[in-house]
């Protein structure tokens, strides 16, 4: 009987890549897949990452607090492992990411589900700490499926400098992503889970590679399919390099030849 063997399937990033979006750390009900910043960069290094943005899982289920603590446990010397910060629009939460923007350890913020804890997005609510951080120029990364639409561009558009990661957006949300990235000129999309087939290429050449960002949201997702896919779409070299890595890299400000 003869027995086919299918073949290894190999792929390696043809341009830098800046991951824009990957959660570490335990939750408290459940450990993580990826228990340490040894395994992370190993994981990372599997699909050619050379970098990633990072912040805890706990700032998600317990406190922006606590998880902004743990954060700092895995931060590399190496320049490898970028923190995002979580915050609320608290004072003991605000007080802590202002220290922490004094002494210069912030490069960006996220937001995580508020809805569920009684906090609609409301300018109400938020307006003191969107105001901060468009005056500092902080990116804030923003969940899609946990805000209400109607609220999100309401109380951003209030702030139009203010520079706005959204992300989580999947194919149930298609509809919705040209209104908002029309609305909101400094919004950009982060990829994870964007999967409707030619939609990238699409928002593309309707608002311009610059406003696509690659992130994994490992480990809830693995590291490579998305990276896979944007090298398999008619994205030109310069389009690919800006959504994997440069366009990541402005929105924190990053010279690159750090």
């Amino acid at each position: 009987m003869t027995t086919l063997l299918m073949p290894a399937l190999s792929f390696k990033p043809r341009v830098p890549v800046f991951d824009a979006h990957v959660c570490v750390g335990d939750r408290h009900d459940e450990p993580s897949l990826c228990r340490s910043r040894e395994a992370l960069l190993a994981e990372m290094d599997a699909y050619g990452v050379q970098r990633a943005l990072i912040y805890h899982a706990q700032s998600e289920v317990v406190s922006p607090i606590a998880g902004n603590v743990l954060l700092d446990e895995w931060l590399d010397k190496n320049g490898r492992l970028f923190p995002l910060h979580a915050i609320m629009p608290t004072p003991e939460s605000m007080a802590q990411v202002q220290g922490l923007h004094a002494a210069g350890q912030v490069v960006a913020v996220c937001l995580h589900d508020t809805w569920s804890v009684g906090l609609p997005f409301q300018p109400w609510a938020y307006g003191g700490l969107l105001a901060w951080l468009s005056q500092a120029r902080i990116p804030v990364w923003i969940p899609i499926p946990d805000m209400n639409t109607g609220d999100l561009v309401q109380t951003l558009s209030a702030y139009p400098d203010l520079v706005t990661v959204l992300f989580g957006a999947h194919y149930s949300h298609t509809l919705l992503i040209r209104p908002i990235l029309s609305t909101l000129p400094n919004a950009h999309l982060e990829l994870s889970r964007y999967e409707p087939i030619g939609e990238v290429e699409a928002l593309r050449d309707d608002f311009g590679a610059q406003r696509l960002l690659y992130g994994s949201w490992y480990p809830r997702y693995a590291i490579g399919p998305i990276l896979f896919y944007l090298h398999h779409t008619d994205l030109t070299e310069t389009e690919l390099a800006l959504v994997c890595n440069g366009n990541l890299e402005r929105i924190l400000g990053i010279d690159r030849r750090n």
